[in-house]
């Protein structure tokens, strides 16, 4: 079995996608470098302006879009949102309901209740079973 010899690292799109952000609008030493845990650590508990900022005014990447939309990211894709959006357009969205997210919050909350309800019988028949 080989020891480790140096730190763990990966690459800018992982470290950007466990941050939650867009990966080609961070700054450019941060795209072509490599993240180390230690970096990505110091990044999560102490994030620079840059870092705060896309946080907060985006663009943000689908999964973000999805969640802060109450949607899947399927469902974005079905709605046609396919590109990255910013705060600013993803409160639009919210303000203007289409049709669309209004029935895929639907259905994103008919699927989050079948799973709570796949998970309580589970959980009974564990209690059941005891």
């Amino acid at each position: 079995m080989k020891s480790q010899t140096g730190p763990q690292t990966m690459k800018p799109a992982t470290a950007a996608k466990k941050l939650g952000v867009y990966l080609p609008a961070t700054p450019a030493e941060f795209q072509e470098g490599v993240v180390s845990r230690a970096e990505l650590n110091e990044l999560q508990t102490d994030p620079p302006q840059w870092l705060q900022e896309l946080r907060r005014n985006g663009p943000h990447p689908r999964p973000v879009v999805a969640a802060r939309l109450g949607v899947s990211i399927a469902g974005l894709a079905r709605g046609g949102v396919t590109e990255p959006l910013t705060t600013e357009q993803i409160e639009e969205l919210r303000q203007e309901q289409p049709e669309w997210l209004e029935k895929e919050r639907a259905t994103q909350a008919e699927v989050r209740k079948e799973a709570a309800r796949i998970k309580n019988l589970k959980k009974e028949k564990g209690a059941r079973q005891s």
